[in-house]
């Protein structure tokens, strides 16, 4: 099993930056991937980003230039630095780490609140 935490999250105004942090604990040597979704009011969660273990990352076209994911692999973190904020942005971020055993496994974070303002 795997446990995630996420930090970070807050009220901005438009165009500015926040960092969101994600710990993982537990089985962190079985995980093959972590990045970042988002949920915002009545909509359905969207990939935001993504970095495989060893592979190239992956980015929604929203975030696409403004939106940076990195990994602190030895921590066992993901981070999502995220500029140039809109207010579209506005959503409940959450962690996800996976692992390939007989299918993919999921594991999610509670989730962080990014309110953007205009």
């Amino acid at each position: 099993q795997v446990q995630l935490v996420e930090s970070g999250g807050g009220l901005v105004q438009a165009g500015g930056s926040l960092r969101l942090s994600c710990a993982a604990s537990g089985s962190i040597f079985s995980i093959n991937g972590m990045g970042w979704y988002r949920q915002a009011p009545g909509k359905q969660r969207e990939f935001v980003a993504v970095m495989p273990n060893g592979g190239s990352t992956n980015y929604a076209d929203s975030v696409k230039g403004r939106f940076t994911i990195s990994r602190d692999n030895a921590k066992g973190t993901v981070y999502l630095q995220m500029n140039s904020l809109k207010p579209e942005d506005t959503a409940v971020y959450y962690c996800n780490a996976y692992r390939w055993a007989r299918g993919r496994n999921d594991y999610w974070g509670q989730g962080t609140q990014v309110t953007v303002s205009s």
